[in-house]
């Protein structure tokens, strides 16, 4: 079904370039897969900015084009690795086991913005975390995060020991350990389903980023948010791309491509989310969510912080099989990340 859809839409894309010009018959299409809406910041922001830098660095000579709900999230590995799509994104908890490093970054008490932290993940993955070989079969573009994740429910909450026994959406990677440790009754679901799950009480609320307020219109049906500094936890996610489709391509044009990927797209991706959660926050308000911030000395925040004790030395023993320095790393992520922080605020 799904290559029936690629080949369909390169069939179209080839019968309309019948009708164009000769330059525009010989350009390539890089077919990018997506299974957030358009509203989200990937969409809105990070793909067409990514596909305005290809189509300029090579001349037009590779076109980007988006396709939409290609499948669930967990598969755009697959999808791309197969070659049905020459390109997407996806977050590494939707893989469990598969992608155990970049959960670095995912740990809680980070405390720096989604830029910050994609840049480190991008810059600790080149040094420590490529010779592990866990994207086999792909070519990183970049690597992101989206901003800290928080607590939204569709009813009052005010303590963490509130959250025990409470049927809550959790995404995977880190969230997995906070919901063990929180005693929630876990509920995996990809964000897309949360809207409708807290809508028709089949959850009474979720661990997600700001933004989603705003992109799913989760502000429709949460109750009370509650902020903690930081956040509960960072998720972590990669672009790729299929290197048989690069390997096709001209050698100027692979260069180019991915003279535009990197840490220039991981950076563009971690501050579009960045943004995506100040406006979901004020759209938040704007509609009327009770917002709790809770301050640094406030219960709430240090009962999480007792509670996220030892995640760390429980990290660095799951990725034991890596063969990386694995506490170095972590080290080294958390320097990178508040050091940018740090100049980008100056």
């Amino acid at each position: 079904m799904i290559k029936t859809i690629k080949f369909a839409t390169k069939a179209a894309v080839l019968a309309a370039g019948l009708s164009a010009s000769t330059s525009a018959l010989s350009a390539e299409t890089l077919i990018v897969g997506t299974w957030l809406p358009p509203t989200a910041a990937q969409n809105a922001v990070v793909w067409p900015t990514w596909a305005k830098w290809v189509e300029e660095a090579t001349e037009g000579r590779v076109k980007v084009k988006i396709e939409y709900d290609v499948g669930h999230p967990k598969t755009y590995f697959q999808l791309v690795e197969d070659g049905v799509i020459d390109a997407g994104f996806s977050y590494h908890g939707y893989v469990p086991g598969r992608f155990k490093l970049p959960l670095a970054v995912e740990q809680p008490g980070l405390g720096v913005g989604a830029e910050a932290a994609s840049v480190a993940l991008w810059r600790v993955q080149q040094k420590h975390f490529a010779k592990a070989n866990e994207f086999v079969g792909l070519e990183l573009l970049g690597m992101f995060t989206h901003g800290p994740g928080q607590l939204m429910t569709t009813k009052p909450i005010s303590t963490i020991a509130e959250m025990e026994g409470k049927k809550i959406r959790i995404g995977g990677g880190v969230q997995a350990e906070i919901g063990a440790r929180t005693n929630i009754a876990p509920v995996a679901a990809p964000a897309t389903k949360v809207y409708e799950m807290m809508q028709q009480g089949v959850i009474d609320g979720a661990l997600l980023p700001l933004g989603e307020q705003k992109a799913q219109r989760l502000a429709e049906v949460t109750d009370t948010l509650n902020l903690i500094p930081g956040g509960m936890y960072l998720g972590s996610f990669s672009m790729f791309i299929n290197p048989d489709f690069l390997e096709d391509l001209d050698a100027k044009d692979r260069e180019a491509i991915m003279s535009v990927s990197g840490e220039k797209l991981s950076a563009l991706a971690g501050k579009a989310w960045q943004k995506a959660d100040e406006d979901g926050l004020a759209f938040a308000r704007e509609s009327g969510v009770n917002i709790i911030e809770q301050g640094v000395d406030s219960k709430f925040n240090q009962d999480f912080l007792k509670l996220a004790e030892g995640m760390d030395e429980a990290w660095i023993e799951s990725v034991s099989d890596r063969d990386v320095d694995a506490r170095a790393a972590l080290e080294e992520l958390r320097t990178i990340a508040r050091e940018y922080e740090a100049q980008a605020q100056e």
